[in-house]
């Protein structure tokens, strides 16, 4: 049977960010999924600015073991958006829990914006990709998958399915990047993505919504409303686009480039 796949899209104004989180696991778990994610930096909040340093270490101590505890009781792996201390700085990461696996981090490589470059260090290129329910997942967040090297480079690497925590904020252009480049960035790899992120507004910033679960011929299996919290559920079976992979086969016929002339 093919997996479910369970996408999170949170409401800036949500009291209790865990508890979501957790009741969406529970939620999932009712509906037969294997994987949610959920949004970037979901357990502090976007918006969190200077509290970023503590919001990790609160991660670490408390927020980690109270997720790894809810999908270890649900069965169901989750994709977490958090703050991440790395040396004297902190990541804006990510991180894979799954029942009875270590975690397995990853952090965000591509900063989006003045905000994000004087809150967080920049993380190293990594390739992520990890087995869930037989599905090979890879994770990037937001402004990550703006760029195609990125998810090639999990294509590559075998990825069936690109988890995204995102934060897309309401602004001129994000409806084209939630509605035009994330579909692309499925159909040119012939990938699934899982692009979840927040609706409506914080102390700080207002966000666009519109999280995605995307097929790799293009078409939306899940696509939230811009104005509110959202959990949908689908089936994502590799094996039902075998076609479109076969109509479409960048990977497969992809041809190196030649060093420049005269070098």
């Amino acid at each position: 049977m093919a997996p479910r796949v369970a996408l999170l899209q949170l409401d800036a104004a949500v009291p209790d960010r865990l508890g979501a989180i957790e009741d969406a696991l529970d939620r999932a778990a009712a509906d037969g999924a294997a994987l949610l994610v959920a949004p970037e930096l979901a357990t502090s909040g976007y918006g969190a600015g200077d509290r970023f340093a503590a919001e990790s270490d609160a991660f670490a101590a408390v927020q980690l073991p109270r997720l790894a505890a809810a999908v270890a009781a649900t069965g169901v792996a989750l994709v977490v958006g958090h703050p991440r201390r790395d040396g004297a700085g902190v990541v804006n990461a990510a991180t894979v829990l799954r029942p009875g696996l270590p975690p397995v981090g990853y952090g965000k490589a591509q900063l989006y914006g003045a905000y994000e470059r004087d809150h967080f260090a920049v993380a190293p290129v990594e390739t992520v990709v990890v087995d869930v329910a037989g599905l090979k997942v890879g994770v990037l967040i937001c402004f990550d998958v703006e760029f195609p090297e990125h998810v090639r480079r999990l294509a590559r690497e075998g990825a069936d399915l690109v988890a995204v925590p995102t934060a897309l904020p309401d602004q001129p252009g994000s409806d084209f990047v939630a509605e035009r480049v994330v579909p692309v960035r499925a159909f040119e790899n012939q990938l699934f993505v899982a692009y979840a992120g927040w609706s409506g507004r914080d102390s700080r910033f207002a966000y666009a919504g519109r999280s995605a679960l995307v097929a790799p011929d293009g078409r939306d299996l899940l696509r939230a409303p811009a104005d509110r919290g959202f959990l949908g559920i689908a089936t994502v079976d590799p094996a039902a686009f075998a076609e479109s992979r076969a109509l479409n086969p960048y990977l497969a016929e992809l041809r190196p480039a030649r060093p420049p002339a005269g070098r």
